[in-house]
């Protein structure tokens, strides 16, 4: 094992700390809007993905085609998420007259 392997461990090691203390700390006021750019980046993964899985190398077609699969549940599965948060935001229709009309009790027409 070579200093460039141990110097790879140190950077995923620090990136993944780096990106949990990020996460952790987002406002969920922020977390629609995070999560829209978090789909865009990941559909730059999926253009990527594509490429690799394009390749003639039989290892390069497999993670590739290993890859595209990921990217495509994350894209997919962060737009539904996006989408069902963003409802909760919508407003309500508002009830109709005819409807409160009928609920009342003992008025005199």
């Amino acid at each position: 094992m070579g200093n460039e392997w141990v110097f790879n461990l140190y950077v995923f090691v620090l990136a993944t700390f780096v990106g949990y203390q990020v996460i952790s700390r987002v406002p969920p006021l922020l977390h629609t809007p995070l999560m829209s750019g978090t789909n865009a980046i990941s559909g730059i993964s999926l253009v990527a993905s594509l490429l690799a899985a394009g390749s003639h190398h039989l290892i390069s077609q497999i993670l590739g085609f290993v890859a595209v699969t990921c990217a495509t549940i994350n894209v997919v599965g962060g737009f539904l998420i996006t989408d069902r948060m963003l409802r909760m935001f919508r407003r309500k229709p508002d009830v109709p007259a005819a409807k409160l009309e009928t609920g009342k009790r003992g008025t005199a027409s």
